[in-house]
Order: structure tokens, then C-alpha cells, then sequence
């Protein structure tokens, strides 16, 4: 059975699947905890295994980077969307973690930072 944490993770994953249709795919890692979903029937839809990685190396790698920068003279950064072939994936900073969203194409992911940062608070 799921603890607490993971439930709690796992609602939130729902509620950001609420926000909009265009949404594919939903990683919360928080605490060193990971929890991943995707909708069903995508095409065109990335590996799990890589996934898996993905979240536990490249976007806290990138969040790190631009953090970085950011707070370098930029007044910081909170968010990356990396532009992939087939999705666009929104990736933000929480204070234990970071949440990762991916969004068809035809989305703009840039109108669902403050609503997915509300839900993950």
C-alpha cells in the first residue's frame, strides 16, 4: 500500500490532469521520492525507463542551471519548458523537489506555472 506521501503525490498528479486536456504526462519528485504517470493511448510517447532518469537526473540538472543564472542578475528562475519533438515539458522548481509536466505541442505551458505550483503546495 502507498504511504501517505505517495498518495498525497499522486493526488496532486490528478488535480494537474484536471487543469487541461493537453496534458500527457505528470512527475512529481519531492523529498528524493519519485512519482510518475501518463495518459493512456499517447503516440509518440517517451519510454518509461528514460523517463525515470529523466526526473531523477537532466531536470533537477537543468533546474539547478538556470537557478544558477538566474540568481546571478536575473531575479532567479522557478521554471524550464524544454521543447521536445513530439511535447513541450514545463518543469518546476518546488522547495523539496520539482514538478514536470508535459503538454502537447499545441499548448502553451507558460499559462499553467502558477496553477500547477498552487496544486503542488
Amino acid at each position: 500500500m502507498a504511504n501517505s506521501t505517495t498518495q498525497k503525490m499522486q493526488e496532486s498528479g490528478r488535480e494537474i490532469y484536471a487543469l487541461t486536456s493537453d496534458i500527457r504526462y505528470v512527475a512529481l519528485y519531492r523529498g528524493g521520492e519519485l512519482v510518475t504517470s501518463q495518459k493512456d493511448g499517447l503516440s509518440a510517447a517517451s519510454d518509461a525507463g528514460s523517463d525515470q532518469y529523466e526526473e531523477l537526473l537532466v531536470n533537477p540538472t537543468l533546474l539547478k542551471l538556470v537557478q544558477q543564472r538566474g540568481n546571478i542578475d536575473c531575479g532567479g528562475a522557478g521554471f524550464v519548458i524544454v521543447g521536445y519533438g513530439n511535447f513541450l515539458q514545463l518543469v518546476i522548481a518546488l522547495d523539496d523537489g520539482h514538478v514536470s509536466v508535459c503538454f502537447e505541442k499545441s499548448a502553451n505551458p507558460i499559462g499553467f506555472v502558477d496553477p500547477i505550483r498552487a496544486i503542488c503546495q
